[in-house]
């Protein structure tokens, strides 16, 4: 955080003076009226929390933003006094006659001296003057040296930089600066991606000292390599898996593809479905579609037959996949569901379905749901329909799910896809350029 004053005739003269230094993401802590026009304190990147904590207890009676900032501002002032106060000071101890500095401002702020209104000066008898003597010179230098520190360390406070990162060398302030600058800037663009504001700026400080568009394709191959996939080969693997989510996830209509796909390659003969949606009516009727289209067995888990039942009946099938009713996290009927799935004695293996349209707080309410299924992964459905893939690629890099498969459409089975990083981190991009190209022409409308 970096605060400045600013000391103007006028008000709108001092405003053009911020905008001219600080642009305009400057904060204005506080203005006032003084002798001879305003004074306006400002602040760039300014942050409350830090700012209540360097206040510290004199922060408790700010009930507000405002009246922060006016602290903030006040704390400001008087180190630039200090600050103005030991310059000066050494100022005398560099002078030739210390207690006659010749660049001492007067009371109008002039430091220029005036020649021609110089009192005239009376002849006198010259008299010698001593020499100075080495102790007198080394306790000047000694009085010098504190001062340096002195004026170091409270520079240091009123950048709001600890005296240890000080450094002799100018150089090294705009290139950090312009590195800051570089990071924020990415950490943007990373949100616009559709990353969280947290995961965009942990990429954004793991970025090297490049340009920004180095340090953007750094961060996606780090984004595609964070992410793991590779594991939708389920017809060579074979085994049970369950896909569970909310209503409308596309949880039947992906297991209608994965089921199409199975059977074009395989035949049907080592293929079933099972469903445990006995809470809805006809809740089953698609999935009895998808069984009679490509002629392989459907099950039904109801009060009559538990799931350990009918995928004991199921056991010569080398691939069973179980769909399963969407319900909310507070339906008694969810928590059966999942129990089921997570005490049986076979091996199944749930898949949470996460449409890539869902806000990010819906996708960690599903997962917090579902998680206690034991998730082995997740499916990724609707690409087509989300205007960016940063938020659910976040998610899916954020709970560690491997994504077994991708779809991005109705087609069954053209629209479904085995997942892959590099692809999806890809597409992602290509999703945030369209964004941005309607945006332009929305507002060019």
């Amino acid at each position: 955080m970096k605060v400045k004053r600013f000391f103007a005739a006028t008000m709108s003269a001092a405003l053009k003076q911020v905008r001219e230094a600080m642009g305009d993401d400057a904060v204005i802590l506080s203005s006032r009226r003084i002798d001879g026009g305003v004074e306006i304190v400002t602040a760039l990147d300014y942050d409350e929390n830090m700012a209540r904590q360097k206040l510290g207890d004199a922060a408790a009676e700010a009930t507000s933003g405002g009246r922060l900032g006016e602290l903030q501002a006040e704390q400001h002032r008087r180190l630039q006094e200090e600050l103005d106060r030991s310059r000066n000071r050494i100022r005398e101890l560099r002078s030739p006659h210390r207690g006659h500095d010749p660049h001492q401002r007067f009371g109008n702020g002039d430091t220029r001296l005036d020649v021609d209104n110089l009192p005239p000066v009376p002849e006198t008898r010259q008299e010698s003057v001593a020499a100075p003597s080495a102790a007198d010179i080394k306790g000047a230098d000694d009085e010098l040296a504190v001062m340096r520190r002195e004026l170091a360390s409270l520079r240091a406070m009123i950048t709001d930089k600890g005296p240890s990162e000080q450094t002799d060398t100018t150089a090294e302030k705009p290139a950090e600066e312009a590195i800051e600058a570089v990071r924020k800037r990415l950490g943007e663009r990373l949100e616009e991606f559709g990353l969280s504001p947290q995961l965009a700026a942990t990429l954004a400080r793991q970025s090297g000292r490049g340009k920004l568009e180095d340090n953007w394709k750094r961060s996606l191959r780090t984004l595609a390599a964070g992410l793991k996939t590779g594991s939708g080969d389920w017809a060579s693997r074979g085994g049970i898996y369950a896909l569970v989510g909310p209503t409308g996830s596309g949880k039947t209509t992906t297991i209608g593809k994965i089921a199409a796909q199975y059977v074009l390659e395989h035949g049907a003969d080592s293929l079933a479905l099972v469903t445990t949606d006995r809470y809805r009516v006809a809740a089953h009727e698609q999935l009895f579609v998808f069984g009679r289209i490509l002629n392989v067995p459907v099950r039904v888990v109801d009060d009559a037959h538990s799931l350990d039942a009918v995928l004991d009946e199921l056991a010569g099938r080398h691939l069973v996949l179980i769909d399963t009713a969407g319900l909310s996290g507070a339906d008694p009927g969810c928590q059966e569901q999942l129990r089921e799935l997570s005490q049986s004695r076979h091996p199944v293996r749930p898949h949470l379905v996460v449409p890539a349209t869902s806000q990010p707080r819906i996708m960690k309410s599903m997962w917090h749901c579902y998680k206690m299924a034991s998730l082995a992964g997740c499916i990724m459905t609707k690409l087509d329909e989300a205007l960016t893939l940063g938020e659910v690629l976040g998610f899916a890099l954020e709970t560690a799910l491997p994504v077994s498969w991708v779809t991005d459409g109705q087609k069954i089975p053209q629209d479904l896809h085995p997942a892959n990083s590099a692809s999806l981190v890809r597409l992602g991009v290509e999703r945030l350029r369209d964004a941005r190209k309607q945006q332009t022409m929305a507002e060019g409308a």
